[in-house]
């Protein structure tokens, strides 16, 4: 959001939180990009804010919720207000609970110990979610509308288009086996608290092979996660950097330093294989 937006937003989410009976005399920003990310203070709440009609924070919730009950490594909601979507002044919210990290980094073992263990969880949720190719639809659309991506070179975007379409078909015709997916759980989305690793931020949940997955996360924890394909992560990792790539140029991206990510991802797309792992050209573009 922008800086005048983020102001009205604090506005609103701490009005909203005042109704719903919580003390809220401080709203700290924890994050800023397509959603406001606010941590509330003294009641210590987690706020999720986005424009009205630009979210898909019900299906977020659906997802938590199914994943809390059977005791998935998950971040949970406030138990201190309904678990619904509350909207206000055109903004839509939900509210989670604030978990203290200690600040140390994960254990590759540990964070492939815990997807593993949000892989079993999700596998036993009846939800009816996307399939990630038709994500890939959604950056092909994009690449397609020059006026969406006027920045974006002729030969970039040939070059996008063709991983997308060659990556969407391979990757579909060797999965053998696909079942509900996180869909981005990188680095930022994994808390490391006291209780252990926990996931966030559940609006990119798909169905596709486990791969697609494992494609978002450090080469070090892919080694450790059992019984994947080599093979299918490689293919998968390059279909993850073209689809960052294209949405990085998107003229309505609020990703910091988009442009610079954008070129980032392209390089690797020209230099590789073996294709390299999304942390690493992002801590490239920083």
């Amino acid at each position: 959001m922008h800086a005048t937006e983020v102001e009205r937003a604090i506005t609103a989410t701490t009005a909203l939180g005042s109704q719903l009976g919580l003390v809220v005399g401080e709203a700290r920003i924890v994050g800023n990009s397509n959603k406001l990310g606010l941590r509330l203070l003294p009641c210590d709440v987690f706020a999720r804010v986005a424009f009205s009609g630009q979210e898909a924070f019900q299906f977020e919730i659906e997802i938590a919720r199914g994943l809390t009950d059977i005791g998935s490594p998950v971040a949970s909601l406030d138990t201190r207000v309904e678990p619904r979507v509350f909207e206000r002044d055109g903004f839509a919210f939900t509210l989670w609970r604030h978990y203290e990290q200690p600040g140390i980094d994960p254990s590759a073992a540990s964070y492939a110990k815990a997807l593993e263990g949000l892989h079993a969880g999700m596998a036993q949720l009846d939800v009816v979610a996307p399939h990630f190719s038709d994500r890939v639809s959604e950056a092909l659309r994009l690449l397609r509308s020059h006026d969406r991506t006027p920045r974006l070179e002729d030969t970039d975007r040939e070059l996008l288009l063709e991983t997308l379409g060659s990556c969407g078909d391979r990757i579909h015709q060797r999965s053998t086996r696909e079942q509900l997916l996180h869909g981005e759980p990188h680095p930022g989305n994994v808390l490391s608290t006291a209780a252990g690793l926990l996931f966030i931020d559940f609006e990119t949940c798909c169905r596709g092979p486990v791969e697609f997955d494992l494609a978002h996360v450090p080469e070090a924890v892919c080694e450790a996660y059992s019984a994947a394909d080599p093979e299918l992560i490689q293919e998968s990792r390059r279909l993850v950097l073209a689809m960052v790539a294209a949405w990085r140029w998107d003229t309505d991206d609020q990703f910091p330093s988009g442009a610079r990510a954008g070129r980032a991802l392209l390089r690797a797309l020209r230099t590789g294989p073996p294709w390299p792992t999304l942390d690493v050209v992002m801590s490239q573009a920083t």
